[in-house]
């Protein structure tokens, strides 16, 4: 891949771009590119002797220089390049103005979002300069995600950029058990870029169309443009009647590149971030166990994190070679450890006794992976198991602390994070929705779903463990009753139980327990079986 290094012109009067072609390192100016905003400053161009032999081309722009200052800092700060490139029209309108107000206010806010971009600015520079494409386009992730990979919104958007499912489908971002390439902050970059192209494409080159549609989607700008074509009005983006989130979000596009370009009048701090790519993409040709990457890396499992949120679990995908980001630093000497760990050693094994009521299904939940990966490691066709039987299972190495930012343990985190009231715990039962609870428990629907890692439009599904924080009494109802409280319980099948005969002792149906189990009402039960039930503590039995 190509890596992009910007060295900008002298206090003199020219501006000078190298491209470097097929080489480690590109060396761009700060030509206008297009039309978003971010701060940039710039420094004298040198070209370094030891790279003469990788030059193809040179290219000398003249351009009069009137920020001498800034020209010597684009060389080391990527916002102060981004700055110089800035060329959108900043209207003084109330709506961008609320939003450049809100901003100005909250100097920290800048500072950590900027200060957070550092791992991925380089390469979204690099993309936009190889595409030629507006450089406000670098400050979209802080309106979308506030450059928080791990980002996920109330309409199922996730990711740095926010892509929904489909969308991300659309442009080619995988989405798994193992992998969510919504999160890829490699790919979802060249996914974005991507669409926002499109856009671009489709909406006649308007970028504010573009942008407006990157968020609010391509049918709702172009319904309102129609709109208003037919009753004789402009269809500039500032006259468009579009849903109020959207016709916020261009203006807090515009508001951040107003605010980078003046950055001095507006005396906010962007945190600086280094001119150099600060990773490196490297294939590992099978399945790996992340902590074993990071530890061949030799970089903790928070760095390892920050480059590779797209990991849902504790390994990468099977049977698949797979790309993976690493500091610039330590590619290498992965890359080296690498060679010398055979395949099996990068994921490790469990031996397992098959024990009677257990299924390919239950053990892939057990052992977190999946029903397709123990079959291909064991060779089994279908899905029958017997007890008794000994199979491989591949397995975390390292304790499930170790991946903190699996989506298990980002899950417990967001779930056990403090907040107002009484925290309740709940079992999803049939007939329950985010809407249902909401009302029982005099939440909000947005709410809960947060603080579940999930948004209201997501299903449910029978026997899930969801949090509530509410400020109501959990003792009694409104009308003095004692409200219903349902807990999971753990059940060994005794000599003469049958399903029926469980459910009745514990006051629930049979299409429960057989659901919850995944079992059939025309086989026997086995003792010693354990079998899931979602009880009502309420109820006596």
């Amino acid at each position: 891949m190509k890596f992009v290094r910007i060295v900008l012109p002298t206090a003199l009067s020219f501006l000078t771009i190298i491209a470097l072609s097929g080489c480690k390192h590109l060396l761009m100016t700060a030509e206008s590119k297009g039309e978003l905003v971010e701060p940039t400053s710039l420094s004298e161009p040198t070209i370094d002797n030891s790279d003469e032999h990788l030059v193809d081309e040179l290219e000398v722009t003249v351009i009069e220089s009137t920020d001498l200052e800034s020209n010597v800092a684009a060389n080391d700060n990527l916002w102060w390049l981004i700055r110089s490139q800035l060329t959108m029209e900043i209207p003084e309108n109330n709506r961008l103005v609320a939003q450049r107000n809100w901003y100005a206010k909250h100097p920290d806010y800048i500072a950590r979002v900027s200060e957070r971009a550092s791992p991925y600015l380089h390469h979204i520079v690099e993309q936009l300069h190889s595409r030629n494409l507006p450089f406000e386009l670098a400050l979209l992730p802080i309106v979308e995600s506030a450059f928080d990979p791990f980002a996920y919104s109330h309409g199922r958007a996730s990711g740095m950029w926010q892509f929904i499912p489909a969308t991300g489908k659309r442009f080619g971002l995988r989405q798994n058990y193992w992998y969510d390439g919504r999160r890829d902050v490699y790919y979802s970059t060249i996914a974005a870029l991507d669409y926002l192209e499109y856009l671009h494409r489709r909406f006649d080159g308007d970028w504010l169309h573009a942008v407006a549609a990157y968020n609010s989607g391509e049918g709702n700008v172009l319904r309102a443009i129609r709109k208003n074509k037919k009753r004789g009005k402009p269809t500039d983006f500032w006259s468009l009647d579009l849903p109020r989130e959207t016709e916020a979000y261009v203006p807090k596009l515009l508001a951040l590149a107003d605010l980078l370009k003046r950055y001095d009048h507006f005396n906010l701090s962007w945190t600086p971030v280094s001119n150099q790519p600060y990773f490196k993409k490297v294939n590992v040709d099978s399945q790996i166990d992340l902590v074993v990457a990071a530890d061949l890396a030799e970089i903790e499992m928070d760095d390892f994190y920050t480059l590779n949120p797209g990991f849902n679990h504790w390994a990468t995908e099977p049977k698949r070679p797979t790309d993976i980001l690493l500091p610039a630093s330590a590619a290498e000497k992965f890359e080296l450890a690498l060679k010398t760990t055979p395949k099996e050693q990068r994921i490790a094994f469990k031996r397992h006794v098959i024990q009677s009521g257990e299924s390919l299904l239950s053990l892939a939940k057990k052992f977190n992976t999946t029903v397709d990966l123990l079959r291909s490691t064991n060779r089994i066709r279908g899905n029958i198991i017997r007890a008794g039987q000994a199979i491989l299972i591949p397995t975390a190495a390292y304790q499930s602390g170790s991946y903190s930012k699996s989506s298990h343990n980002r899950l417990t985190a967001k779930q056990n994070r403090k907040r107002n009231g009484e925290k309740v715990t709940v079992y999803v039962k049939q007939g329950d929705s985010f809407w249902s609870l909401s009302r029982e428990y005099k939440v909000g629907m947005r709410q809960l779903a947060g603080w579940n890692n999930m948004a209201p439009t997501d299903p449910l599904k029978i026997g899930q463990k969801l949090v509530v924080w509410t400020t109501e009494p959990q003792g009694s109802t409104a009308k003095g009753g004692i409200k219903n409280k349902t807990r999971k319980i753990r059940y060994s099948v005794r000599r003469g139980d049958s399903i029926a005969r469980i459910a009745g002792k514990f006051n629930v149906r049979v299409s429960d327990v057989v659901r919850w189990n995944r079992i059939s009402t025309e086989k026997y039960l086995q003792p010693g079986q354990r079998l899931t039930l979602y009880v009502d503590i309420t109820k006596q039995y």
